[in-house]
C-alpha cells in the first residue's frame, strides 16, 4: 500500500539526513563520494566545497591526493556533466551512462557538422591519441585534423569528449592548482577495463539511499536515463512507497532512514553546483518559494532552515576579497550570524589568505 504521505519538510529532513547536511561526519572522503554516488564537478572547486560542507575536518589534500593517485577522477558521466566518482564507480556507471553521453552528443551543435562521418573511425582515431599521451580539447582537434581535413576539427575533438570515457587528468582538479583540461580514456589512467555486467538495478537503488524517497521522474531528471519504469517495476518487492502531498508516488530502499520534519537544520553552504538541488524533478523539498536553479549560476547555495535560501559568493580584487550572500527570504535575528560565522568558516577554507575578508549580506531586488 501506499498510504503514508510525507510532507514536503519530511522530505527535506529526510534528504539532508542522507547528504550529510544535518551534521557533519567524519568519514573518508573516497566514502562520501560513493556515498552521494558522485558528485557534480563542472567547477573542480566544487566538490572540495560539497565535502568541506559534509564532513568534519575535511582536509582538501585528501580528496587531492586521490585524484593524483587515481583513486577518484571526473569524468562525463550523470546528465553528461562532469563528477567526481571513485575509480571503480566510474568503471561501474559509465557503462550505464553511456547512452546519456551519446544522446547529448547528437542534441549538441558539434553534430552537425560531423553528419555523414564514420563516427566509428573518429571514435577509433580520437582513442588511439589520447591513450598515446593526454591531450587538451584543442590538442587532439589539431591532431585528427589530417583524417578529416574537410570537416570542423574542434567537432572531431568534441565527439570524443561526449562519446568516449574521457577523464580529466591532474594537475586539473587538484587543491590550489589549475590547468587546462586535458583528457585520456579511464581505462588508460586506470589500466582496468569498464565494468562487463554493470547493474542499474545497484545504480537506482544507490540513488534512493542517498537521495529517496524519490519518483520514476526524480531518478530521471538525476540521471538522464530513460526506461527507468521498468527498472522500478522490477525493484518494486525489494522497495517501500510513499506518496507525497501532492499524490505522487515515491519509491525508496527498504532501511531508509525517514526523518523528523521538526529536527533543528543547521546553516550549510553548498557549491554553486551540488547534486542536492539537481537530482529531483519536483525540487520543493530543497527550493523555496521563487528561488530557482538558475539563481545559482556561478554561486553557490546556502540551506537557512534547510531550504536553499541564499546564494553566496567571493570576489577577490589582489589580496583582499569579498564574499556576497544574496538572501533570497527573509532571515531572523538568530540566522543572520549564524550565516556570517559559517559563510567566514567556509571563507576561511577557500581564502586563508585573503586580507582584508569581508562577507555582505544583501537582500535580492
Amino acid at each position: 500500500m501506499t498510504d503514508t504521505v510525507l510532507s514536503r519538510r519530511a522530505l527535506n529532513r529526510t534528504l539532508l539526513t542522507r547528504q550529510l547536511l544535518l551534521e557533519r561526519v567524519r568519514r573518508p572522503v573516497l566514502d562520501v563520494v560513493e556515498l552521494l554516488v558522485g558528485m557534480q564537478a563542472q567547477e573542480p572547486i566544487d566538490p572540495y566545497v560539497g565535502l568541506w560542507t559534509r564532513i568534519d575536518g575535511f582536509d582538501p589534500s585528501e580528496l587531492s591526493d586521490a585524484i593524483e593517485e587515481r583513486k577518484a577522477l571526473r569524468m562525463g558521466l550523470l546528465r553528461g556533466t562532469l563528477h567526481l566518482v571513485t575509480a571503480r564507480d566510474a568503471l561501474a556507471q559509465y557503462p550505464i551512462l553511456a547512452d546519456v553521453m551519446t544522446r547529448s552528443w547528437r542534441s549538441s551543435p558539434f553534430a552537425k557538422q560531423l553528419v555523414g562521418v564514420d563516427l566509428d573511425a573518429v571514435l577509433a582515431r580520437a582513442r588511439a591519441l589520447l591513450e598515446e599521451r593526454p591531450m587538451t580539447p584543442s590538442e587532439l582537434g589539431v591532431a585528427m585534423a589530417p583524417g578529416w581535413p574537410d570537416r570542423d576539427a574542434p567537432s572531431l575533438a568534441y565527439a570524443a569528449r561526449f562519446m568516449l570515457p574521457l577523464v580529466q587528468v591532474p594537475p586539473r582538479g587538484l587543491w590550489g592548482r589549475t590547468s587546462r583540461p586535458t583528457n585520456t580514456t579511464a581505462e588508460a589512467w586506470l589500466g582496468a577495463s569498464m565494468a562487463p555486467d554493470p547493474s542499474i538495478d545497484d545504480l537506482l537503488l544507490r540513488y534512493l539511499a542517498a537521495f529517496g524517497p524519490a519518483s520514476v521522474a526524480d531518478m530521471r531528471v538525476w540521471s538522464w536515463l530513460t526506461g527507468l519504469r521498468e527498472v522500478v517495476e522490477r525493484l518494486r518487492p525489494r522497495l517501500r512507497t510513499f506518496r507525497d502531498e501532492g499524490g505522487r508516488e515515491l519509491f525508496d530502499v527498504e532501511d531508509g532512514v525517514i526523518a523528523d520534519p521538526d529536527l533543528a537544520v543547521p546553516i550549510r553552504f553548498l557549491p554553486q553546483y551540488d547534486n542536492v538541488f539537481l537530482s529531483h524533478d519536483d525540487r520543493s523539498r530543497i527550493l523555496v518559494g521563487g528561488v530557482k536553479v538558475e539563481d545559482l549560476v556561478w554561486k553557490g547555495g546556502v540551506l537557512i532552515d534547510g531550504y536553499v535560501g541564499a546564494a553566496w559568493r567571493i570576489r577577490r580584487e589582489k589580496k583582499a576579497a569579498t564574499m556576497t550572500v544574496t538572501l533570497y527570504v527573509p532571515v531572523t535575528g538568530v540566522q543572520r550570524p549564524e550565516i556570517e560565522a559559517e559563510g567566514e568558516r567556509l571563507f576561511s577554507f577557500l581564502a586563508p589568505d585573503a586580507d582584508p575578508r569581508e562577507i555582505q549580506l544583501v537582500a535580492s531586488t
